[in-house]
Order: structure tokens, then sequence, then C-alpha cells
């Protein structure tokens, strides 16, 4: 990747990170507002509140990905998969900006959970 492309991309991840983080904030202030006092309405809040606190795990964990993919620019090992060390396909990166693994990995890893 080019120097420009790579800049481009660090904004790219850091303004995602940035969105996900206020998002995340604004799902937390959500589970910690208080419940009705109405047993029927209560438990509609609980129920909104599981859902709510799944996307917040969620975007935690894209969050983490976003972080590992700038800690990797930083140590240069940017692009490279994280399993064989291969050169992962830009078209992969751009599609998905925080791809630590090559295509044939990531299948291979799937394909592995998929197992029962």
């Amino acid at each position: 990747m080019s120097a420009a492309s790579d800049k481009a991309l660090r904004a790219k991840l850091e303004k995602k990170k940035q969105e996900l983080t206020a998002r995340l904030e604004r799902i937390s202030a959500n589970l910690r507002r208080g419940y009705e006092a109405d047993s029927k309405e209560r438990a509609k809040q609980l129920e909104d509140n599981e859902v709510v606190d799944a996307l917040g795990n969620e975007a935690r964990g894209e969050i983490a990905k976003i972080s590992a993919a700038l800690a990797r620019m930083d140590s240069g090992e940017f692009g490279n998969c994280v399993e064989c060390g291969m050169p992962i396909d830009p078209g992969r990166i751009k599609a998905y900006p925080y791809a630590d693994e090559c295509i044939e990995c990531a299948e291979f890893d799937e394909k592995r959970r998929a197992r029962p």
C-alpha cells in the first residue's frame, strides 16, 4: 500500500472507532437508565436491554479489531496474515479494513469453528 492510502485507511479506521465508541457510550447510558414501576413495562425494558447489550458487545468486538489493526499499522505488520504471514489481498482489506487473515486462513478458521 502507498503512504497516501495507508494514511487514508488509518483515518477511516480511527473515524469508525470514534463512531463505535460514541455508540457504545449511548448504549451504556441506555442500559443505566431506571426501570418502570409497571411489571409489564419493566419486562419489556429488560427484553430490550438484552438486545441493546448484544449490540454493545458487538461494538466492543469491532473496536478491539480496529485497535488491533491500528497496532499492526504502527508495527509495520498491517496487510500480512497473522496466521500464515502472506500478504492479504488489497481487495479484502478494502472490503474489510481490519482483516487480520488472508481469505484462505479465514475460511479455514471458519470451517474449523463450524465443526461440532
